[in-house]
């Protein structure tokens, strides 16, 4: 391939989260300007591809936009589903998010997530409970140091009981932003 690459970043174009990055050489923005989806060039492969051409995710483009140097490209676009190939929102999943996935996808039988997911939703929700108690006790009478671990057990257990309804933290952040609106 002689041409250039350009990356392309895409956001997404209601909630302004970043979904991911991928490159595109001038066909790969040619047919993503006439077909109105997002097209890359795919360097592992060397050849063009249009995302969510196997997962059915697609990203219908809103608005494209070159940087000053015309070098790279925001391309607002609105995404059929999940962005990135591991079923996430974004490819820029906080890394306990994505902990969470990989290991419920090893179904390895000694992870505690594998364990929790498989006990399932009513045993989560339970432990979520349980959780909350011990950080409303521990806030009230214990030091800031005991108050932190009781609140990343919480938080860490919120998420399980968000994977088990098949659910991903973004749907959090934008009720939290519908709210604010």
């Amino acid at each position: 391939m002689s041409e250039e690459l350009r990356a392309a970043i895409i956001q997404d174009d209601d909630t302004g989260r970043v979904l991911m990055l991928g490159w595109m050489d001038d066909e790969a923005l040619r047919v993503t300007r006439e077909t109105g989806f997002v097209h890359f060039f795919s360097r592992s492969r060397q050849r063009l591809w249009q995302k969510g051409e196997t997962s059915g995710h697609t990203l219908r483009v809103s608005e494209i936009v070159p940087d000053c140097d015309d070098d790279a490209l925001l391309v607002r676009a609105r995404p059929d589903g999940p962005t990135c190939h591991d079923g996430s929102t974004s490819c820029f999943t906080p890394w306990l998010w994505r902990k969470i996935l990989r290991r419920e996808s090893e179904s390895d039988d000694g992870s505690y997530v594998s364990t929790s997911l498989r006990e399932g939703t009513p045993w989560l929700a339970r432990k979520v409970g349980e959780e909350s108690a011990e950080l409303m006790v521990a806030s009230l009478s214990e030091d800031d140091s005991h108050v932190v671990s009781e609140a990343a057990d919480l938080w860490f257990h919120s998420l399980l009981l968000l994977r088990s309804r098949g659910l991903d933290p973004a749907a959090v952040e934008e009720e939290l932003r519908r709210r604010e609106r």
